[in-house]
C-alpha cells in the first residue's frame, strides 16, 4: 500500500468524526429541545453558532496550514473541537449551548481546507478528484452512522453521553495523526522513491513566505466559486441541521423515524465515490475546464428541483426517496467542486478552499437561522425549502461560469490532464 493511501485513510477517519460531531447536535436535537425547553427560533441560533464560527475561522486556519504545514494544524483543530464537543454534554441552558457550540466551530474550522492542502501535497493532480471524493464520502459515512449510533446511545445513556464519547474519539485521532503524519511526502521515512516520482514535484512548506492575498482577491474565478459554494451551502446545511426536525414536524415521522435521516448520507457516500471517479474521467475526456463546471451545474440544477418537490409532496415514501436523491445529487458534484478549487489555488489550496468553505458556512448560517424564523412566522416547516431550492439553483448557474484554468498560482491549472504512460 502506498503511503499516500494511508494518509487518505486517516483523512477519511477524520471526515467521519467531523460529521459525527457536527450532526450530533442535530440528531440529539429533539431530546435537547425538550429537556432544556428551547423553542424553534432559539434552536436555530444554537445550530448556527457552529456555522458562524466555522465560517469566520475557515480561511485563517487554511492559511496557517499552507504556511506551517497541516500536521500541526490538523492536530490543533481536532484537539480543540474534541474538547468543546465534550463540554456540550455539560451545558444546562440556551446561552451555554450557544457559547460552547460557537467555540466548537472555532476549533473545527479548517478541517476540510487543511485536508485539501494535504491532498494537494501528497497526491498527483490526476488523483485529486478521487481523493476528495473519498474524503467527502467518509463524511457521509459519518452522516449515516450519526443517527444509527447516536439515537441508541441517547436512549440508553442520555443525550449528554453522546458528546463525551465523541470527544474521546477525537483525542485519539489527533494523537495518531501527530505521531505518524509528515507535512511533505519526502519527509516521511516510509515513502519510496517510486512513490515520490508518482506524486511529482511538491512545493515546500514556507513559514515566512507571505500569502498572495492580492492575487487571491483579484481572481474572478475564485470569487465565483466563493459565491457558488455559498449558495450551495444553504442546501447542504438543511440536511446537516434542520432535516431531522423537519422529518418529524413536516413529514410526520415518529421519533424513531429519525433513523431514516441516515439514508441521504448513505446516498451521499456512494455519490461522492462516484463523483470523484466521474470528475477525473470527464476531465481526461473533455478537459478540466469543461468537466469541472458542467458536473456541479447539472447536479445542482437537479437538486434544486428535488428540494422544491420536497416542499409539495407529503407521502412518507416519496419524502424519503426525494430527500435521498436530492442530497445524492448535491454530493455527486462535491469532488469536482473541490478539485476545481484546488486547481484555482495551486500551492495555496488551503487558503483558497478556506475561502470557498467560508462561503459555504455563510450559506449554512443563513439557512439555519432563517429556517427557524420562517417556521416561527408561518407555522410551516415546508416554506423555507422554497428559499433553499432557489439558492441551490443560483449555485448551479454560477458554477457554469467558472474557469479552473485561470488559477491563482502559475501551476494551479489542471488543463490538460494526462494519464501517465
Amino acid at each position: 500500500m502506498r503511503q499516500r493511501h494511508k494518509v487518505l485513510a486517516l483523512l477519511g477517519i477524520l471526515s467521519v468524526l467531523t460529521f459525527l460531531d457536527r450532526l450530533a447536535i442535530a440528531v440529539s436535537g429533539p431530546g435537547i429541545q425538550r429537556d432544556l425547553h428551547i423553542p424553534p427560533q432559539y434552536w436555530g441560533w444554537i445550530l448556527s453558532a457552529y456555522v458562524l464560527a466555522n465560517g469566520l475561522f475557515e480561511m485563517p486556519s487554511g492559511a496557517i496550514g499552507d504556511r506551517r504545514g497541516q500536521r500541526g494544524e490538523l492536530t490543533r483543530i481536532v484537539t480543540w473541537w474534541s474538547a468543546f464537543t465534550s463540554l456540550t454534554g455539560w451545558c444546562r441552558g440556551f446561552w451555554q449551548l450557544v457559547c460552547v457550540r460557537f467555540l466548537f466551530g472555532v476549533g473545527a474550522a479548517g478541517a476540510y481546507p487543511n485536508s485539501a492542502g494535504v491532498i494537494a501535497r501528497w497526491f498527483p493532480a490526476r488523483e485529486r478528484a478521487r481523493s476528495q471524493g473519498v474524503v467527502w464520502a467518509a463524511s457521509r459515512l459519518g452522516g449515516v452512522l450519526a443517527p444509527l449510533l447516536i439515537v441508541p446511545l441517547q436512549l440508553w445513556l442520555g443525550w449528554r453521553s453522546v458528546f463525551w464519547v465523541l470527544g474521546v474519539a477525537g483525542f485519539v485521532w489527533a494523537a495518531v495523526w501527530y505521531r505518524w503524519f509528515r507535512n511533505l511526502p519526502r519527509e516521511h521515512a516510509a515513502v519510496t522513491a517510486d512513490e515520490l516520482e508518482e506524486i511529482g514535484e511538491v512545493p515546500p512548506v514556507r513559514t515566512r513566505e507571505p500569502l498572495p492575498w492580492g492575487q487571491l482577491l483579484r481572481s474572478r474565478s475564485l470569487w465565483l466559486i466563493v459565491l457558488a459554494y455559498g449558495c450551495y451551502g444553504c442546501g447542504s446545511w438543511f440536511y446537516y441541521s434542520w432535516f431531522p426536525v423537519w422529518m418529524l414536524h413536516s413529514a410526520g415521522f415518529p421519533l424513531d423515524g429519525v433513523l431514516l435521516t441516515s439514508l441521504p448520507f448513505a446516498m451521499g457516500f456512494m455519490s461522492n465515490l462516484a463523483g470523484g471517479v466521474l470528475g477525473d474521467r470527464l476531465s481526461l475526456r473533455w478537459g478540466a475546464k469543461t468537466a469541472l463546471r458542467v458536473i456541479p451545474s447539472v447536479c445542482l440544477t437537479l437538486a434544486a428541483l428535488i428540494l422544491a418537490a420536497m416542499a409539495t409532496v407529503h407521502g412518507k415514501v416519496a419524502i424519503v426517496t426525494l430527500s435521498t436523491l436530492g442530497f445524492g445529487m448535491m454530493d455527486l458534484m462535491l469532488p469536482s467542486a473541490w478539485a476545481l478549487c484546488l486547481a484555482l489555488g495551486g500551492r495555496f489550496s488551503g487558503t483558497a478552499t478556506g475561502m470557498m468553505n467560508t462561503a459555504g458556512q455563510a450559506g449554512g448560517f443563513l439557512c439555519t437561522v432563517l429556517f427557524g424564523y420562517v417556521v416561527h412566522a408561518t407555522g410551516n416547516y415546508d416554506a423555507p425549502l422554497w428559499l433553499i431550492a432557489g439558492m441551490v439553483l443560483i449555485a448551479a448557474v454560477v458554477f457554469s461560469r467558472i474557469d479552473c484554468t485561470r488559477g491563482v498560482d502559475a501551476g494551479a491549472a489542471l488543463e490538460p490532464v494526462v494519464e501517465p504512460a
